[in-house]
C-alpha cells in the first residue's frame, strides 16, 4: 500500500515538473537539492542520483571543485566537521602543474616501513615534528595537510557549475587524487628538512613481513592516541576486518590476508572499472557510488582496523574526515598507491586505465612545497616515474594464494539442487531473466539473503578470446545513514556462512561503507544519507574454479557482518559481461 502511494505521488510530481518545463538540467539540480524527490522519481523511471545498472549515459565534462564556497558538515553522530581553509582557495593564484625535472632514475624511492633504518626513521620523524609545529593555518601544517583530505573526502566543495558534491572516494578518482595528495605531502616533508630525495615509506600489509603496523608509529611525532589498543604491534592486521575479533593465530591471519589479496588484486579485478571504481562524471546525472576492489577493502577495512573503537566513528583512521590526522595514514595510502602500480604490471597494461577526458582532465588543487597553489589533472598522475618516485620491490606471495573451494563443487551442486526453498526469493525480474529483484522491493540484510541468479550468454569471438569478464552486480545498495556497514558476497556457498571467508573460493568479494561525514549543516540525516551504491565483482575465474562456468544460473549469498545488516537495503542482483 505504501509503495503505491509513493508511486502515485512521484507520478504527480513528475507530471508537474514536465509541465513546468523543468525536466532536464533544472530537474537534475532540483534532485541535487532534494534527494527525496530524486528517490521518488527513480521509483517511476530511474531518474535521480542512484547508479543505473547498464547503459549509463555519462557527461563528458571533467570535474573540478567550486573553490568559492566551502561547506561545514556534520557526521552521522552530529559531530561538527569543518575542514575549510582559513583563506579561501578561490582567492589564491592558481599555478598549472608541471612535471618535475628528474634524473634518469627516480630521485625518491619509497621503501617498506618495516625495513627502514633508525637514521631514516629519525629523519622522517623530524619532518613530521616540524610540520606539526607550524601554525595551524599554514598550508604546510600537519592539520592543514590532514584537512586537505577532509575537504575532498567529505564533500566540502561542490562541483563547478553543479550543486553536486565533489568527492573522490568510491569512484575512479580515488587512486589519482590520493596519488597527487601524497606527492605534494612528500615533497613538503622533504622541503622542511632540506632533503629533496626524501620519500614516504609504505606499510606493506599485503606481505606477511609487513602485516604488523611498523613499531615506530607508536613513538614520538608518529604516535596517535586514537588507535585501537588491541591492534597495535605485534598484532597482525586483518585486511577483511569486520569490527569483530577473529581470534586467529598470526599465521592463520596471514593466510587469510593473502587469499583476500589474491581476490582483490587478481581474480576479482581483471578490468579497470572493477579495480578503479565507477565512472563518476559531472553533475547529478553523472553521480555514482561504486568503489573498486582495493578501495572497498583492504583500504576501508584497514582504516577501520586502525581506528579507535571507543570513538563514535572510530576516529581518527576509521572516519574519512579525521583519517589523515594519524601519521600512519600516509604509509597506508602509500601502499594503496603502490598496489595501483603493481596491478598495472600484473595486467600487463601500458595504456591509461581509462581514456575518457572526463577522467583524464579532472583536476584537483594542492599547495606545493614552495607554497604555490597548484592545479593538477588526473593525466599528470598516471606515471610515478614521471613524478620522480618509485617503489622498492618486495615479494608478492598473494599471487600464489589462489583459494580452493570450501566444498567440492560436485558435492555443492547436489546440495544446491535440494535447496528449492531458496527460490522463493526469486521474482520474475526483467524479461531478459538476468536480474533478480527481491519481490520488487528493497531487501533488508538483517540476515543472510540468498538468490538464484541467471547468467548471461556469451556471444561471438570475444567470448572465445576471453575478452569478456563475467561480473556479479549487487545494485541499489542503500545504507541507512552515514554509518559503518559491511556484507560479504559468496557464490554457490553451502558451507557455514558465519565461518566462510576469503580462504574459500566461493568468496566473491565484500562491500564496506566507512563513515564519510558529508552531511551539510542544516541538512537532515535522511536527505544526506540518500545514496545508492553498486558493487561489481569479477567472477569468471571463480566460476571456473567452482566448475560452474557452464551452469545457467548460480546461487548468490549476501552475508551481513558485524551486526550491520539492519542498516543495509539492496534492490537486486544481476550478472553482466564486461569487455
Amino acid at each position: 500500500m505504501g509503495q503505491r502511494v509513493h508511486l502515485v505521488a512521484a507520478a504527480l510530481l513528475l507530471a508537474i515538473l514536465i509541465t513546468a518545463n523543468w525536466f532536464s538540467g533544472d530537474l537534475r539540480d532540483l534532485i541535487g537539492y532534494c534527494p527525496r524527490i530524486g528517490y521518488l522519481l527513480q521509483t517511476v523511471n530511474g531518474v535521480g542520483r542512484g547508479p543505473s545498472v547498464a547503459g549509463d549515459n555519462h557527461d563528458n565534462r571533467p570535474l573540478a571543485a567550486n573553490l568559492s564556497a566551502c561547506h561545514a558538515s556534520l557526521t552521522d553522530a552530529d559531530r561538527p566537521t569543518y575542514c575549510c581553509p582559513p583563506r579561501r582557495d578561490a582567492d589564491q593564484i592558481v599555478v598549472e602543474f608541471q612535471l618535475p625535472e628528474i634524473a634518469p632514475s627516480p630521485l625518491r624511492v619509497r621503501r617498506p616501513a618495516h625495513l627502514l633504518d633508525s637514521d631514516y626513521v629519525a629523519k622522517y620523524e623530524k619532518a613530521v615534528a616540524i610540520m606539526k609545529s607550524l601554525p595551524s593555518d599554514h598550508p604546510h601544517s600537519f592539520l592543514r595537510q590532514a584537512n586537505n583530505h577532509c575537504l575532498y573526502c567529505t564533500g566540502s566543495y561542490n562541483q563547478v557549475n553543479s550543486t553536486s558534491l565533489f568527492k573522490i572516494h568510491r569512484s575512479w578518482f580515488f587512486f589519482p587524487w590520493h596519488r597527487a595528495f601524497l606527492y605534494f605531502h612528500e615533497r613538503i616533508l622533504g622541503k622542511l628538512i632540506g632533503d629533496d630525495t626524501f620519500a614516504l615509506p609504505y606499510w606493506s600489509w599485503d606481505n606477511p613481513e609487513g602485516m604488523v603496523m611498523p613499531e615506530f608509529y607508536t613513538r614520538g611525532a608518529f604516535n596517535s592516541t586514537q588507535r585501537e589498543p588491541g591492534h597495535l604491534p605485534p598484532h597482525v592486521a586483518d585486511l577483511n576486518y569486520q569490527r569483530e575479533e577473529t581470534g586467529r593465530k598470526p599465521e592463520e591471519q596471514m593466510a587469510v590476508n593473502l587469499a583476500f589479496m589474491y581476490h582483490q588484486m587478481v581474480s576479482g579485478a581483471r578490468k579497470a572499472e572493477l579495480f578503479m571504481g565507477c565512472k563518476l562524471t559531472a553533475g547529478a546525472e553523472g553521480g555514482c557510488d561504486g568503489p573498486g576492489t582495493i578501495e572497498d577493502a583492504p583500504h576501508n577495512t584497514v582504516h577501520e582496523w586502525v581506528g579507535n573503537g571507543l570513538n563514535p566513528e572510530r576516529e581518527y583512521m576509521g572516519a574519512f574526515y579525521t583519517a589523515a590526522r594519524d601519521p600512519a595514514f600516509y604509509a597506508h595510502h602509500a601502499n594503496i598507491d603502490r598496489l595501483w602500480t603493481v596491478w598495472r604490471k600484473i595486467m600487463d597494461s601500458a595504456a591509461p586505465d581509462f581514456t575518457e577526458s572526463s577522467w583524464l582532465d579532472t583536476s584537483f588543487t594542492f599547495y606545493d612545497e614552495n607554497l604555490r597553489f597548484v592545479r593538477i589533472k588526473v593525466r599528470d598522475c598516471l606515471d610515478p616515474a614521471k613524478l620522480g618516485y618509485a617503489y622498492e620491490n618486495i615479494d608478492l606471495p598473494w599471487l600464489n594464494a589462489r583459494p580452493k573451494p570450501a566444498v567440492p563443487p560436485e558435492v555443492a551442486r547436489n546440495i544446491l539442487k535440494k535447496k528449492d526453498e531458496w527460490s522463493t526469493l526469486l521474482a520474475s525480474g526483467n524479461p531478459d531473466g538476468q536480474t533478480t529483484y527481491f519481490n520488487n522491493e528493497e531487501q533488508a540484510l538483517g540476515a543472510t539473503v540468498r538468490a538464484r541468479v541467471q547468467r548471461p550468454r556469451r556471444h561471438g569471438a570475444q567470448a572465445e578470446k576471453g575478452e569478456e569478464e563475467e561480473i556479479l552486480v549487487v545494485y541499489g545498495i542503500h545504507v541507512l545513514g552515514d554509518v559503518y556497514a559491511k556484507f560479504d558476497v559468496f557464490v554457490n556457498l553451502v558451507a557455514d556462512e558465519k565461518k566462510a571467508g576469503p580462504l574459500a573460493r566461493e568468496f566473491a568479494g565484500t562491500f564496506v561503507n566507512t563513515p564519510r561525514g558529508a552531511r551539510r549543516v542544516g541538512e537532515d540525516r535522511l536527505s544526506a544519507a540518500w545514496r545508492k551504491s553498486t558493487l561489481k565483482l569479477g567472477i569468471s575465474e571463480l566460476l571456473e574454479d567452482l566448475k560452474a562456468d557452464r551452469d545457467e544460473n548460480v546461487w548468490v549469498s549476501l552475508v551481513p557482518r558485524a551486526g550491520s545488516g539492519a542498516n543495509i537495503m539492496v534492490d537486486g542482483i544481476r550478472i553482466e559481461l564486461l569487455r
